[in-house]
C-alpha cells in the first residue's frame, strides 16, 4: 500500500484528500501542529514546521509528499498575521526539503500547495498558467511560496506546483460560511458583484492530485480551478437558488469592510476582489472534470 504524507493534512484540504486516497487503496499519514477533536482514523504525526524532528522518519520508503500546511487567509490582516501567513507557508516548505535529506529512501513525488491569488485581483482578465504574476501581499507570498518549493526539492524529485482556487466541499471551507449569509438572508452580490470567483469542487482537486501522484506526466505548475469561473453575483445568485431563499440582499463595499472587520473577523478584500483563472496545462493535458460547471458542483454539494 502506497503511503503518502499530508502535510497540513488536518484541515478541510487535508482530511478531505486523505478519505480520497484511502479510497483509492493509498495509506495517508497526517502531519499538522494538533490533532483536531474530531478526528478521524489516519496515522497523525505532530511537528512544529519549523524544525526536523521524529515525523521525518515517516517519509522514509513513501511514495510521495503532498504540502498543504499553511496558516488561514481567513483573518484581517494585521501586521502578524501577515507574517504568520508567510512564514507559515515558507518555513514549512524549507523544513520538509531538510528532512528529505535525513532517510535513506526518501519519496521521489512532492506535490506542493499554492495560490491562484498569485495572479493578484485583474478585474476581468481571465488567467492561465503563462499569466504574470500580481501586485500585493498574495502575490508576494505565493511567490516567496513557490521560491521556497524550488530552493527546497531535490534534483530526482518529480514536482508538482497547485495553484490552487477557491475549493468547494461539504465538510469545511468557505463554502460553509457562504451557505450560513445565504441563510440569514444577505447573500446577494458583494460590492459592484463583477469580481471573479474561480473555484473548485474537492473531488476534482483531489482527483488531480491522485493523478499527479500516480502519472509521471503531471510536472511544473497547473492552475487548480474548474474551466468555468463565475463572477461573484452569479455565484451567490446560482448558491441561493440551491439552497432554495429567495431573497438575498446585496452589501454595499463599506458595509462589507465594517462586516468583515467587527462582526466576521477577517479580510473585506477576500469578498470585495476576486479573479478569473482557467488551467490551459490541464486542458492539453486532457484532463476530464468531474464538476466542470457550477450548476453541477452545487447540485451535489447540497
Amino acid at each position: 500500500m502506497d503511503k503518502v504524507i499530508i502535510f497540513g493534512g488536518t484541515g478541510f484540504l487535508g482530511l478531505s484528500l486523505a478519505k480520497y486516497l484511502t479510497d483509492k487503496g493509498m495509506h495517508p499519514v497526517l502531519v499538522a501542529r494538533n490533532k483536531p477533536k474530531s478526528y478521524l482514523d489516519y496515522e497523525f504525526l505532530s511537528w512544529d514546521a519549523v524544525s526536523v524532528g521524529k515525523w521525518a522518519d515517516s517519509l522514509n520508503h513513501a511514495k510521495a509528499i503532498v504540502n498543504l500546511a499553511g496558516k488561514t487567509v481567513d483573518c484581517i490582516k494585521t501586521p502578524d498575521n501577515c507574517d504568520l501567513i508567510l512564514r507559515s507557508r515558507v518555513d514549512s516548505t524549507r523544513i520538509i526539503g531538510k528532512a528529505l535529506n535525513t532517510v535513506g529512501h526518501p519519496p521521489k513525488i512532492w506535490i506542493q500547495m499554492s495560490t491562484a491569488h498569485i495572479y493578484g485581483d485583474p478585474p476581468s482578465q481571465v488567467c492561465t498558467e503563462e499569466s504574470s504574476t500580481g501586485y500585493g501581499l498574495a502575490p508576494f507570498v505565493g511567490k516567496a511560496w513557490e521560491k521556497a518549493f524550488h530552493e527546497s526539492i531535490p534534483e530526482d524529485t518529480r514536482g508538482v506546483i497547485l495553484r490552487t482556487s477557491f475549493v468547494i466541499g461539504k465538510n469545511g471551507g468557505a463554502l460553509e460560511s457562504l451557505k450560513q449569509i445565504v441563510k440569514l438572508g444577505l447573500g446577494g452580490k458583494a460590492g459592484h458583484g463583477n469580481q471573479g470567483m474561480s473555484w473548485i469542487h474537492e473531488d476534482d482537486m483531489n482527483e488531480m492530485i491522485y493523478r499527479s501522484i500516480t502519472e509521471d506526466k503531471y510536472e511544473g505548475v497547473f492552475i487548480i480551478s474548474a474551466p468555468n469561473p463565475v463572477s461573484n453575483k452569479a455565484f451567490m445568485k446560482l448558491l441561493r437558488k440551491k439552497m432554495r431563499v429567495p431573497i438575498g440582499l446585496s452589501a454595499p463595499e463599506f458595509m462589507i469592510r465594517l462586516g468583515a472587520k467587527f462582526v466576521f473577523k477577517t479580510d473585506p478584500e477576500l469578498v470585495l476582489y476576486g479573479r478569473y483563472v482557467k488551467s490551459n496545462r490541464l486542458k492539453e493535458m486532457g484532463f476530464q472534470f468531474q464538476f466542470p460547471d457550477l450548476e453541477s458542483a452545487l447540485a451535489d454539494l447540497i
